[in-house]
Parts: C-alpha cells; structure tokens; sequence
C-alpha cells in the first residue's frame, strides 16, 4: 500500500483517527496564516498521543531558525516539510530529515527543482495557487509530472476519498498527502473520511 500522511491534524483525536485508520503520518502546521495552525503545546500533545510506528511531520513556510529549532524542542517531529522559498542549505541545516514542497504549475521544471534539494527524502507536489502556499484542496493537471524524478514523490493537491484511487494508478506516487479532501471544517478532521480515503488507497493497490 502506498503511504499516506494526514496533514493539518489540530487534535489529538484526529490524530489517533488518522493512526488508527492506518495513516502513516500525520502533518502539523505551523504556519500561523493555515487556518490549520496549530500551537506548539497542542502539537506536542498529538505527537505524544500518536501509537508506535506513526511519524509526525512539521510543516513551514518561509521560516526563521528560530521556530523551526523551538519546534525540533518541544515538538520532537520525525520529520520537516518545508513550503516557501527555502534553499537547500538552510532545509538541510537542521537535525531532522525533511521533505520539500513544490507548488505545480505549467513551466515549472519539476527534474530541475527536485536536483536542487539533493539532501531532501522526498518531494511533494502541491497544487499552485496564487497567494496561497497549500491546503488550498484544488488538483493540478499530473500530466504536468516527469515520469522520473531524483527523490520520492509525494502526490498532494486536492486529494479525497473519491479520487485518490484513480491518483495512485495514474501517477504512482510514493505516497499521497491529503488535509482539506478529509475534514468537516478546516483544520477538523472528519473520522469517516479519513476511512474512506484510506480504502480508496488500498483499492488502487488491488
């Protein structure tokens, strides 16, 4: 089965639906314009909620070093995701792994973007919209991705129960990343949703 990270969690039993549903990971914002912000006591308690074998991934936007080095502190997060305009030095100065995110568009050579974060574990493909860093819930066009990229892709953009099957077997990513596609309201997740979402990635595995 491919992996699957719930992000956006802001509960802590959110966060044990996501595990308990089969999640891999589970995404924590800290971007303080995401209506999925989370604060750093809250995140911590989620993290520490999560049963063995779930990782926690940190989620940025154009940070200083200092947030990012209070929530390695107090968060403890397996691994980072950063969605601005970092560089590869500065994503790569930290103690944890990180994945990078590209916002897709027409132009964007994705081979070329991917080649500039060598230290990365990973990229993920989000959906480009103007003014907006993610968790916008739009798609983009995956004709748009390269058939071969130097680092795992991590399919996301708009994602949900009714279209991550037909996701999985057109762009077989590594893993698919999904926030909006699986709530009641922004930054609440919806349990039925995160199930179902989930049996829609196990039917592309069939």
């Amino acid at each position: 089965m491919k992996r699957v990270k719930i992000c956006g969690i802001t509960r802590v039993e959110d966060g044990l639906a996501a595990a308990y549903a089969g999640a891999h990971a589970i995404g924590l914002v800290f971007h303080d314009k995401s209506p999925r912000h989370v604060e750093l006591q809250r995140a911590r308690e989620i993290v520490s909620a999560l049963p063995p074998f779930v990782s926690s991934v940190g989620l940025f936007v154009n940070p200083d070093r200092r947030e990012v080095d209070e929530v390695i502190s107090i968060v403890r997060p397996d691994l980072l995701q950063f969605h601005g305009e970092e560089d590869e030095a500065f994503c790569a100065s930290f103690s944890v792994p990180y994945i990078k995110a590209a916002r897709v568009k027409p132009g964007l050579d994705l081979v070329q973007y991917a080649a500039c974060y060598p230290s990365a574990k990973g990229i993920l493909l989000d959906a480009y919209v103007e003014g907006e860093k993610g968790g916008t819930g739009k798609t983009f066009d995956w004709s748009l991705i390269p058939d071969k990229l130097p680092l795992p892709l991590i399919l996301s953009g708009g994602l949900d129960p009714d279209n991550v099957t037909d996701a999985i077997i057109r762009v077989d990513p590594w893993a698919v990343d999904v926030s909006s596609g699986v709530e009641s309201s922004k930054g609440i997740k919806d349990a039925a949703k995160i199930a179902a979402f989930m049996q829609g990635v196990k039917k592309a595995d069939v």
